[in-house]
């Protein structure tokens, strides 16, 4: 059985200006995801989901990684209900 669900993902480390956005964009496109991802003022990159859970659980697996010029520190992810608030993911500004 498939589960919708949303999250909402918050990345600390060296996440921004190494790629670290469009590197979470190639993946939850591929995994038909849709949200945003965008850089705070804090320096975090935060991510915004919906979709199927095991596929938002895979992306999971990425976002700790990060491309290779990242460092993850933390990720903090809460879970959402599904609202299909999104037609296709994209990177904000």
């Amino acid at each position: 059985m498939l589960v919708k669900a949303g999250a909402r993902i918050l990345i600390e480390g060296a996440v921004q200006g190494v790629g670290y956005r469009f590197f979470i964009y190639r993946h939850a496109s591929r995994l038909g995801l849709v949200g945003f991802t965008r850089n705070l003022s804090s320096g975090a990159v935060e991510i915004e989901l919906e979709g199927e859970r095991a596929l938002i659980e895979a992306l999971l697996v990425q976002a700790r990684k990060g491309p290779y010029s990242a460092r993850v520190d933390t990720l903090r992810m809460e879970w959402r209900a599904w609202r299909h608030s999104y037609t296709h993911f994209e990177i904000r500004h």
